[in-house]
């Protein structure tokens, strides 16, 4: 996998960014890197598979990707010789670091900062995911290809292929967040056009480590582009809290 590393301070904790769907390194723009400045937390970012500027998929998506996913950043965990490290995932992101934290002996995160995770899959989801197929022959696809290069088609068509499948239904990782003990930041924008406030419910309720939970006002699906300013402070704050 690539894998960029941003320096920080020595002692603290390693902050781990996981990218939604379409997501990659460079689509997180130089949020890791202000969250370095501002934290002293050094940072590990990378793109999974079919991502960025990591090798293609080598077969298509299951409905146990995220799964799949959560085991491979294990297995990345160990790789690296981490044990004190904080993850911060958005969306797909979001719910891989969140499944990380359920596997059973595994190391535990410090913490998991997660931006508009999908615990399960709602209406709305599929209604935004819809959206994004309508708009991908109308510009989207060439944004992505300035991330994703020839890999780009392959990608799109196996999220939204996953997402939209009826065997997609019974994604539900409730059960899942029982297992996870270590605390969760969790913030929404409060338009998330992927997602509904039952989200962060859902993980209030489940997690049984502490919880804080934040909608992000005026933001959509990415609080971290849109509402730049109010989601730094509610992340940089969080770390900031830890040590």
């Amino acid at each position: 996998m690539y894998v960029e590393r941003i320096a920080g301070r020595r002692a603290h904790p390693l902050m781990v960014f996981l990218h939604h769907g379409l997501g990659c390194v460079s689509l997180w723009r130089d949020f890791p890197a202000k969250l370095v400045e501002a934290t002293g937390y050094p940072a590990l970012v990378y793109d999974r598979q079919g991502h960025g500027r990591s090798p293609d998929l080598c077969q298509p998506r299951t409905p146990r990707y995220l799964y799949e996913e959560a085991q491979v950043l294990h297995h990345l965990l160990e790789a690296e010789k981490q044990r004190d490290f904080v993850l911060a995932g958005h969306s797909d992101g979001a719910s891989i670091a969140l499944l990380y934290a359920a596997i059973e002996n595994a190391p535990p995160p410090r913490a998991i900062l997660s931006e508009a995770a999908h615990l399960f899959v709602e209406d709305i989801t599929r209604a935004g995911i819809r959206a994004a197929v309508d708009a991908y022959s109308q510009g989207l696809r060439e944004r992505l290809i300035r991330h994703h290069g020839e890999k780009t088609d392959t990608l799109f068509w196996n999220w939204a292929g996953a997402w939209l499948a009826p065997s997609f239904d019974a994604f539900d990782i409730r059960k899942e967040m029982r297992q996870v003990r270590c605390p969760v930041f969790a913030l929404q924008g409060t338009d998330d056009e992927y997602g509904t406030g039952a989200q962060l419910e859902a993980i209030r309720a489940c997690c049984q480590g502490p919880v804080e939970t934040r909608f992000i006002p005026g933001a959509r699906h990415e609080p971290h582009q849109q509402a730049f300013e109010a989601t730094f402070d509610v992340m940089r704050g969080a770390l900031l809290s830890l040590l």
